[in-house]
């Protein structure tokens, strides 16, 4: 995965919005001021737990039956 500049994130995320549905542009900014309320070390273990359950969808799925 590359890394992009601030900028390029921005640009990134601008564009995903205008495509986002009109329903879930509040859910989308309730989103992004609770991340702000956040440590770094909170946002990166859960990042890295969507991650780990992103990656594991199928095992976890086979677990539940």
């Amino acid at each position: 995965m590359s890394v992009m500049s601030k900028n390029e994130v921005k640009e990134q995320i601008n564009k995903v919005l205008d495509n986002a549905p009109d329903e879930i542009l509040e859910s989308i900014l309730d989103y992004l001021k609770e991340l702000l309320t956040r440590t770094n070390s909170e946002v990166m273990l859960s990042n890295n737990l969507n991650k780990i359950l992103h990656e594991d969808k199928e095992v976890l799925e086979r677990l539940s039956k």
